[in-house]
């Protein structure tokens, strides 16, 4: 194996981290901007090739300084870590170019290098927590991740921008301060933080209480972070007053992260213990998944910001997610992880396109949109492509998420489960079909149906997003079988 083969895995965190303060010192808007637009692009490329070798090779272990684990500090990257890497490595890539005149538009511009800066530490600590093999790192790509998130959070341009932020912050230490205290009682009986050696240590020490209770934190602590119902608090407003790029990008990659630190720590740091079985823990799961699915969408319905709207809507979306991972079979888990690689696809680009809206609207609010299937037609028609993967419509990649989810709840004869996956979807046709009404059936307060579309430079990467959207959901065939390997060896780690 070449040097890059080996070492792709330590570059596609290091290089954003360390290319993150050059951003400060190069200060200017428009360098900061080209800079970070270029690291992005350098770490979506590394991450292609890190998931290419991944399929070729097989599962790669990373020491770091040549130390095994659990004495060193080890990367260890499957192929479902490798496709997390490479979604928030291309979710980056393609809001940055769209960011420039997102950014020039709603924040000051002497603070668009810290925003650039954030940008690239937060896309550092969402790798670094796909990557790592410590559980003890994951807390600390964790706490990069968020800490810069509460300050992209904050520099949206309402007032309740700062709120939101201020919330988030509260929660998200209190979801992190969960998880490490879980992780220390996790430490206080094994005598280590290696997720390969607390594999094996933990089945020893399974029917203690304090593994019992150490358990109960990690979940709890990831429940926060991934806003599973109900301790998703923190997110609409988030969503909906942060920055449009940074909506895009937190929407796309943060969750789903999120989701993927629970999956690997279920189903291999706990895999032997089998905590659905040990713990009680699958009907809590399932019962959670089923509530925010009908909880996000039915709130979502009700919504007059169409930002709020696609907020709760992801809250419905992390729902199916956990759904699949609940239930535990090989197809189910696999549209669950099928699902975070659907959703970045869907969820960025509908925010991109209320981007776009914001951009030359100045709102996202529903009455605002009136008559937008007229004035900003490229605008709208994104939108009502991302709608309907959403809703699940055949040929998009919403369709082949909930059908593996369908067919998972089937094989386990849970015919009820089944009928509720597909009556969520409907819920999300009432909300997707309100914004579709007021764009192409109602006319603006002034009257005006004049042309007006959003600048090329951010309807081409909105248009990425939602072109690959349609890709993936009429061949399915790599993110398929990435996800079917990775549900069979996940599942082979859960007895």
């Amino acid at each position: 194996m070449t040097f890059l083969s080996l070492n792709m895995s330590v570059l596609a965190v290091i290089v954003p981290l360390m290319a993150a303060p050059i951003c400060v010192l190069l200060r200017h808007s428009g360098l900061a901007w080209a800079w970070a637009t270029a690291i992005a692009g350098i770490t979506f490329v590394l991450s292609i090739g890190l998931l290419q070798h991944i399929m070729a090779n097989g599962t790669l272990v990373y020491e770091m300084g040549g130390w095994d684990g659990p004495w060193g500090i080890v990367y260890h990257i499957d192929e479902v870590s490798a496709l997390v890497v490479m979604i928030v490595a291309a979710i980056a890539a393609v809001v940055m170019p769209y960011a420039k005149l997102s950014i020039e538009r709603e924040i000051p511009k002497e603070r668009h290098y810290l925003v650039y800066c954030m940008f690239l530490l937060c896309m550092a600590g969402l790798i670094g927590m796909a990557v790592t093999g410590d559980a003890f790192n994951l807390f600390v790509f964790l706490e990069v991740s968020s800490l810069s998130s509460y300050v992209l959070i904050s520099l949206g341009n309402d007032r309740r921008a700062l709120t939101a932020s201020l919330r988030y912050l509260i929660i998200g230490t209190l979801g992190a301060t969960f998880y490490v205290i879980g992780l220390g009682m996790i430490y206080m009986m094994t005598g280590s933080l290696n997720m390969t050696d607390l594999a094996t240590s933990l089945p020893e020490v399974q029917d203690t209480q304090t593994i019992h209770v150490a358990f109960a934190f990690v979940i709890i602590g990831f429940g926060l972070k991934l806003a599973l119902f109900p301790l998703h608090i923190w997110l609409p407003n988030a969503y909906t007053y942060a920055p449009s790029a940074v909506t895009a990008f937190l929407a796309a990659t943060a969750t789903k992260v999120a989701v993927y630190a629970m999956l690997r720590l279920i189903y291999t740091v706990f895999g032997d213990v089998n905590p659905f079985e040990t713990y009680g823990l699958r009907g809590v799961m399932i019962a959670l998944a089923l509530l925010g699915m009908f909880a996000g969408s039915l709130l979502a319905i009700f919504q007059t910001n169409v930002k709020r709207l696609l907020a709760y809507s992801s809250i419905a979306q992390v729902g199916y997610m956990v759904l699949g991972i609940s239930i535990g079979n090989a197809i189910a888990l696999e549209g669950g992880i099928i699902h975070m690689f659907n959703h970045a696809l869907m969820k960025g680009g509908l925010f991109m396109a209320m981007g776009c809206v914001f951009y030359m609207v100045g709102s996202t609010d529903l009455k605002d949109m009136a008559g937008m299937g007229k004035r900003m037609p490229l605008t709208a028609a994104a939108f009502v492509i991302g709608g309907f993967a959403l809703v699940g419509t055949p040929l998009t990649v919403g369709f082949i998420s909930k059908f593996y989810l369908v067919q998972g709840a089937l094989a386990e004869g849970w015919w009820p489960i089944a009928f509720m996956i597909m009556f969520a979807s409907l819920l999300a046709v009432i909300y997707v079909w309100r914004v579709v009404e007021v764009m192409y059936f109602q006319k603006p307060a002034d009257g005006d149906l004049s042309y007006n579309e959003a600048p090329i430079a951010m309807l081409i990467p909105t248009y990425v997003l939602i072109g690959a959207a349609v890709y993936f959901g009429t061949d399915a065939t790599l993110t398929s079988e990435i996800s079917l390997n990775a549900a069979q060896t996940l599942l082979g780690g859960s007895k």
